[in-house]
């Protein structure tokens, strides 16, 4: 399946994205000797040296204590701009606006997580970020579909689901968004949490926050995050003696726990009392796009 938006710059290489050839401009030696023997050129090189004293270092680098919550300010914006507060997403907001989430993404590549400096919580909100802005930018490249599973990657092996090509660069190393959930989120931070804030574009899939996962406050955001996808009546029907829940739940019962277990995780977030032996069921999963609007109006967009 061939990439329908060819303005998003392909970010799978090492080295980043392409870049246009140009004519050279002329080169800064050549306009001193230009400028050299005119006043101008005294006037304009004090002015130069007391400008760039004045200018804020603003070089992100990746042992800086606060990096990880710069970092994420860009994927922030671009939340709150294309995501409802219930996780519905503006595909076409984010066409609009692909060259933040280019640059965002070039960044992520520039900056693996420090796990000397870094804390625990900072590295786990930095790859639950970079999931789903990689699931963004995946969909974002074949806009419009009617779900993100009928995506296929080309790679070098062939084509691929979306869940399993390298799709994200960090560090210089591709990672599929499988590897990240699987050897990565799961393995090292052990909480259940992950799959309700890890977004699969899905309709049924968790709804997705509108800030990006902060380590400074990631605790807290996962618990809203619990209790806002448990109060979803089209993605969890909760009685005290009876449920119907995501098949999410069944998915990862490894996590989650089975029965009582279950129950008991549940209960630390649902408004609803529930019984330790209620009878559970789980929904089907609707994987059709979490989109803001209808697939079919996109179309006079892919024409631009």
């Amino acid at each position: 399946m061939a990439p329908k938006n060819h303005r998003i710059r392909e970010l799978l290489r090492p080295s980043g994205g392409f870049a246009r050839a140009r004519s050279r401009p002329p080169s800064l030696s050549h306009l001193i000797l230009r400028m050299k023997n005119s006043s101008a050129f005294t006037r304009l090189l004090v002015l130069l040296t007391w400008f760039a004293c004045c200018l804020p270092v603003t070089t992100l680098h990746a042992e800086d204590k606060n990096a990880a919550q710069i970092l994420h300010a860009p994927w922030t914006d671009l939340l709150r701009k294309y995501v409802t507060h219930d996780g519905q997403v503006d595909y076409e907001g984010f066409l609009e606006d692909e060259d933040q989430l280019d640059a965002y993404l070039q960044a992520i590549r520039k900056t693996p997580p420090n796990e000397a400096t870094w804390s625990k919580a900072d590295i786990e909100a930095y790859w639950l970020n970079v999931y789903n802005a990689a699931t963004i930018y995946n969909v974002l490249q074949y806009y419009p579909v009617a779900s993100i599973n009928e995506i296929r990657i080309k790679t070098i092996g062939g084509y691929k689901p979306v869940w399993e090509a390298g799709s994200v660069n960090v560090g210089g190393k591709l990672y599929s968004l499988n590897a990240i959930e699987k050897e990565i989120l799961r393995p090292q931070f052990k909480d259940a949490r992950v799959h309700l804030a890890l977004v699969a574009a899905a309709v049924s899939s968790p709804p997705l926050l509108n800030e990006a996962y902060d380590g400074a406050r990631l605790n807290q955001q996962l618990d809203e995050q619990a209790r806002l996808f448990l109060s979803r009546v089209s993605l969890n029907q909760l009685a005290p003696g009876y449920l119907r829940l995501s098949s999410i739940f069944d998915w990862y019962a490894a996590e989650f726990g089975e029965g009582e277990k279950l129950v008991a995780f549940l209960n630390r977030y649902s408004s609803t009392k529930i019984d330790a032996t209620a009878t559970i069921e789980f929904l089907p999963f609707d994987w059709a796009l979490n989109n803001q609007k209808p697939t079919a109006d996109t179309q006079a967009l892919r024409q631009r």
